[in-house]
């Protein structure tokens, strides 16, 4: 899951530590430099005979060690553990990580990173890394990794939506929590609908569906296989039928048979097609609904992108579920909705058994992209 992105992550992460380490290299070569020069002094206090100038000399020769911040030292036995006591410092400037993040951003976009998102993700990296100073006491993997870390969960970091507090809210009015679901088809619309029935099921809600893809009859046949497999009702009409007229039909069922929740399925076509959006435009005005929700193929790439944005613009999209995220080799997509329409991932599916959704969590999606990174990078080097 997510192999591509993560591999990417973990390729910038060892050039911009490798970048760190070489930058610290060369401060060894200076400060190698220095401690000759210290070194040919104390030796010419251990042989001075003239008590008075040898005590001035020794003031002199510790006052460079206090410049450098030198701990307690033998005075006379000056070697190369010196360097892990210096304070040394390297400074990343954007010189130093300009060349490298050129090339994540052409591996983001590969990995099915939309461009605004990867803009963002650079833009974020070069705030928290230029100017950073990094000592010999830091490690440059961690200081890498918690940067990167800090970019992807900025663009995942939407508000939260608590459904099953969305419920309990509704339901304590009297009335059914309403959940549309848009997408095209193909996407998995039908079985994340049923999906989270089972969910809701088990959390123990009732449920009830809506068959508001009228536009194929094989999508009403499809939502009644799945609810007759779940022991849930399914409100449907003929196909051809008036979309909003079946949502509105399952709202007023669920009302009269005080029913948690409402499961609504809508038509599928291309998002270009205006008549789909009208339609949708007219589900959402009807049946005033507390929660639309776009399903995409994380397959799909910037194509679900390009969707989410486009029902999005129809009609205000609150949350989305990733389908078929178990099989993602890039991972692109799961970064590229939330920025895109700035609404939270609700629940991932990562399976083909009911029970295979997955509420989204940021940290572990982060987690996810980096989990194999500390094994790479735990070769040991000092600067």
């Amino acid at each position: 899951m997510f192999g591509s992105l993560k591999s990417k992550l973990t390729d910038t992460m060892n050039k911009l530590s490798n970048k760190i380490y070489k930058k610290g290299e060369a401060v060894d070569e200076e400060i190698n430099e220095e401690i000759k020069e210290i070194k040919t002094e104390l030796t010419k206090v251990n042989e001075n005979p003239k008590i008075d100038e040898k005590e001035e000399l020794e003031e002199n020769v510790l006052g460079k060690f206090e410049k450098t911040k030198v701990g307690f030292l033998d005075k006379f036995k000056i070697t190369k553990s010196i360097k892990k006591v210096l304070s040394k410092e390297v400074v990343l400037t954007e010189d130093d990580i300009e060349e490298i993040l050129e090339e994540l951003e052409l591996e983001l976009l590969e990995a099915d990173v939309a461009y605004d998102t990867v803009e963002s993700i650079i833009e974020s990296l070069k705030e928290n890394l230029i100017g950073l100073k990094i000592t010999s006491d830091d490690k440059p993997e961690e200081i890498i990794e918690n940067a990167l870390k800090s970019s992807i969960r900025n663009i995942l970091a939407q508000e939260k939506i608590d459904i099953e507090q969305l419920i309990q809210n509704k339901n304590k009015e009297g009335e059914p929590a309403i959940i549309i679901f848009l997408g095209i088809n193909g996407t998995g619309k039908t079985t994340s609908i049923s999906k989270l029935a089972y969910k809701l099921k088990e959390n123990g809600h009732s449920v009830v569906m809506a068959a508001g893809d009228t536009f194929r009859a094989g999508a009403i046949d499809q939502l009644e296989e799945h609810a007759n497999n779940l022991e849930v009702k399914v409100i449907k009409h003929q196909k051809g039928a008036d979309s909003a007229a079946v949502i509105f039909d399952a709202i007023q069922h669920a009302k009269a048979k005080k029913i948690d929740v409402v499961l609504a399925d809508t038509a599928g076509r291309q998002t270009t097609n205006i008549n789909l959006m009208s339609e949708i435009k007219k589900v959402v005005r009807v049946t005033k609904p507390d929660l639309v929700v776009f399903v995409g193929d994380s397959l799909a790439g910037n194509d679900a992108i390009t969707q989410a944005e486009e029902f999005n613009n129809a009609v205000t999209i609150d949350g989305a579920i990733l389908t078929k995220t178990d099989a993602d080799a890039k991972g692109g997509a799961a970064l590229s909705i939330a920025h895109s329409i700035g609404k939270p991932i609700l629940y991932m599916g990562v399976g083909q058994r009911y029970s295979d959704l997955q509420e989204f969590d940021v940290d572990w999606m982060v987690n996810k992209l980096f989990s194999e990174n500390e094994e790479k990078l735990s070769v040991e080097r000092e600067f």
